[in-house]
């Protein structure tokens, strides 16, 4: 197992961000402990309260940002310790049809721009390969064409 779906629980000392947010900082290497990519959208809990974002490089180390909107309901500041819960959002490389997973895996432009998406997008490609099913042969066209998408850097396909 790669570790791509694990969640992951640490406590944290909330730091000060610009315009009004903070900074959940993240203890460990998402890179290491998840999958390489270069944005990590999770979903989970700070303090049980629900919470989405990307885990990206800040300072020395990694984290994420909590905006002001989120912090008027929970209360939070800079310096407050919190108990959090993460796990990365959406469709993950290792749950993908293998057909997919395959062309993915052949193509590494267009597997680490997949990996970059929000959830929507990836699920929405998803959608659209597994719709084939009345249509078996159409679904290694359509992955043909989902790879080009990708690797042309479209976030999602436009019919």
């Amino acid at each position: 197992m790669d570790g791509s779906t694990k969640s992951q629980q640490f406590t944290a000392t909330v730091a000060a961000a610009t315009r009004g947010r903070v900074l959940i900082p993240v203890p460990f290497n998402p890179d290491t402990v998840w999958r390489n990519k270069p944005r990590h959208h999770i979903r989970g809990t700070v303090n049980g309260m629900g919470v989405r974002g990307v885990v990206e490089p800040h300072g020395d180390g990694f984290g994420f940002t909590l905006g002001p909107a989120w912090l008027r309901c929970c209360g939070l500041a800079a310096g407050d310790t919190v108990t959090v819960n993460i796990e990365p959002e959406g469709p993950q490389r290792q749950d993908l049809a293998e057909d997919v997973a395959a062309a993915l895996e052949a193509h590494t432009q267009a597997a680490a721009f997949f990996d970059s998406l929000a959830q929507f997008y990836r699920r929405a490609y998803l959608r659209w390969i597994d719709a084939t099913k009345r249509q078996p042969d159409q679904r290694p066209r359509r992955i043909a064409e989902m790879i080009q998408l990708l690797e042309a850097g479209q976030k999602e396909r436009r019919p």
